[in-house]
């Protein structure tokens, strides 16, 4: 190897170093993401390593470090890492999110509800501790999961896991007025998944459920004000419904619904799905709403027909629920 080749190996050499040691921890913390994306765990722990170096107190670097052990299938490793920031000060409520995970890849259960006991106690505010503490519950057949996911909803209603998965619950139960309500604030967090075609189609089924009943008011004696005021204004409708539940009939009878609910309950129980509704139908864009909900659900074909034949309506609507943000105050929770 000639003396020039080698000098350029070596000045190649000290320039990487020198560009090693300048990189600050923000930039290592994006290479080790770019790897993360690419499935490269192993060049994406090294590169975290380093950033750890540099920066050791960094929280963030931190939980990527044991998030992508875990992706590794390195659990103790990825425990020893996480378990600083979950016993000390440091940790936020994330912190606690991967450490969950952690403990069950291990199979360690009861270690992880005692983890998730500690983390809703230091942010009883997180809806996602609340999400997957109630996970855990289910996957174990309790029936406290439900608590969970309620509470979750109760403390961060911004938050879509509780619902989706307060949505599956209710639908298996008797009580179909939350499995429709939580279902489409759902819709309205999480807008396009694979969690959204199910919810879509649970949806519609438990509408069609709610409806079985000629009167759907019949069991309402042991419910709330606000649900026996839903229940009261639905059961309006059933004649509607007497004739099939679709995304035609649904759109007449939810129509209904909320002109009734407006002149009736509105000022008592304020409900921003409630005036959402209300919003849509005043800019003429809540019969594209709900084929958006029910039309793939009911018949795909269909729906794309609509889509097609109504073109500006669906546009117009699409480009809406792109542009704005759907809340709900923390003070509407009447379950």
């Amino acid at each position: 190897m000639t003396k020039r080749v080698l000098f350029f190996i070596t000045l190649f050499s000290f320039t990487g170093h020198s560009f090693c040691q300048t990189q600050d921890t923000k930039q290592l913390q994006e290479t080790a993401k770019a790897f993360t994306r690419q499935g490269d765990y192993a060049n994406a722990n090294l590169v975290l390593v380093r950033a750890l170096q540099q920066d050791p107190n960094n929280t963030q670097v931190i939980k990527d470090l044991s998030f992508n052990y875990y992706l590794q299938k390195e659990n103790v490793r990825a425990l020893e890492t996480i378990r600083p920031l979950i016993d000390g000060d440091n940790g936020d409520d994330q912190s606690f999110q991967i450490a969950g995970n952690i403990y069950k890849a291990m199979d360690q259960l009861k270690e992880c509800e005692k983890m998730y006991k500690k983390g809703i106690k230091k942010f009883p505010n997180s809806g996602a501790l609340y999400s997957e503490y109630g996970e855990l519950l289910a996957s174990q057949q309790d029936v406290n999961a439900i608590k969970q996911w309620e509470k979750g909803i109760e403390m961060d209603p911004g938050f879509n896991g509780n619902y989706y998965n307060a949505a599956r619950y209710y639908s298996l139960t008797a009580d179909k007025i939350w499995s429709i309500i939580d279902a489409e604030i759902f819709l309205n967090l999480e807008t396009s998944s694979g969690r959204t075609a199910e919810i879509k189609n649970l949806l519609l089924d438990s509408y069609k459920k709610l409806f079985a009943d000629v009167d759907v008011t019949k069991n309402s004696k042991d419910k709330s004000s606000f649900e026996q005021a839903f229940l009261q204004t639905m059961n309006k409708q059933s004649s509607v419904a007497a004739k099939g539940v679709n995304p035609e009939s649904l759109t007449m009878i939810r129509t209904r619904f909320i002109l009734d609910w407006y002149n009736t309950y509105a000022t008592k129980f304020p409900f921003r799905l409630f005036d959402y509704h209300h919003q849509l139908l005043q800019q003429g864009m809540f019969d594209a709403y709900n084929q958006w909900i029910f039309g793939a659900a009911q018949n795909l074909v269909t729906y794309q027909n609509w889509t097609s034949s109504h073109s500006q309506e669906y546009n117009e609507f699409n480009t809406f629920q792109k542009g704005r943000v759907f809340k709900i105050p923390p003070a509407q929770y009447y379950h």
